[in-house]
This record gives C-alpha cells, sequence and structure tokens, in this order.
C-alpha cells in the first residue's frame, strides 16, 4: 500500500499538483478500502474521522481531479450515484455484478470481452482503449429471500 500511495503523490508532484493533507486522506481512504466502489459521500465519511475539517465540496473536487488524472476510475452502476475505485492499468479488465435487492457489488476477473474487443478492432479500425461489462440481477443471499 505505502508504494502505491507514495506512487500516486510523485505522479501528481509530476504533474505540478501539490500533495495536500486532504488528498492524502482521500487516497489512503480508497488504499484502505482497495475492494470497495466508494460514493463521495462514504469517501466523505471516512476522512471526516481521521480530518474533521474537510469538507464534502474539497471530496468533490479532489475525487474529480483524481479521475482526471487516471488515478480513480468513475464508475456509475445505475443507482444514481457515482462511485470511484482506484484505476489499477495492471488489472485493466475486470468487471462488475450489481445486485437490486441490496445494492452489492461483486467484481469478478474474467475478460468476457477480450475477443470481441479484437473482433471488433479488426472489421471496423476502431481502436477500444477500454470497456466495462455490468451485470444487474441478484446476489445469492437476495435470491435465496425470493423463494
Amino acid at each position: 500500500m505505502e508504494n502505491t500511495f507514495n506512487a500516486i503523490c510523485q505522479k501528481l508532484h509530476q504533474l505540478d499538483y501539490k500533495v495536500t493533507p486532504q488528498r492524502q486522506v482521500i487516497l489512503k481512504a480508497f488504499l484502505e478500502n482497495a475492494a470497495e466502489h466508494l460514493s463521495a459521500e462514504e469517501v466523505y465519511n471516512i476522512v471526516k474521522a481521521r480530518y474533521p475539517d474537510i469538507g464534502l465540496a474539497t471530496v468533490y473536487r479532489t475525487l474529480d481531479l483524481l479521475a482526471e488524472l487516471d488515478i480513480l476510475q468513475k464508475i456509475n452502476f445505475g443507482d444514481g450515484r457515482t462511485r470511484y475505485e482506484l484505476d489499477q492499468h495492471e488489472t485493466h479488465y475486470h468487471h462488475h455484478m450489481i445486485c437490486l435487492g441490496c445494492g452489492r457489488v461483486q467484481e469478478f476477473d474474467d475478460d468476457l470481452l477480450e475477443s470481441l474487443e479484437k473482433l471488433l478492432t479488426q472489421q471496423t479500425g476502431f481502436h477500444i482503449t477500454d470497456h466495462q461489462l455490468k451485470f444487474f440481477g441478484y446476489c445469492r443471499d437476495c435470491a435465496a429471500k425470493d423463494r
């Protein structure tokens, strides 16, 4: 975690952005909750405990900046809230299953679209740089409740 934090701070410095205490605590929140897909409000609640003076507007501005710099990835799960996760270029392809019952989000790493991407590129010449795949349904627990 420390290596990733230092690498992100170094990237900010190289791009002439300050590594403020607010940015640091927000980055640490993502590193400590790497398996989560956090909304701005969730980030705010996490960092408020450590940095009581931080405002929600600062969290929003920081999240927008970090997403613009490809440090965070913005994700929309169709629930009306933008969520964020660390942008991990080495694990580029992962997908999400979103439970319509409890809202739980599960990731899976199998890249089901790699061959489709290659085919589309060959047929159209379109250079694909990214994709997202989301499945909506009911997790095992919610499906069991309905039975």
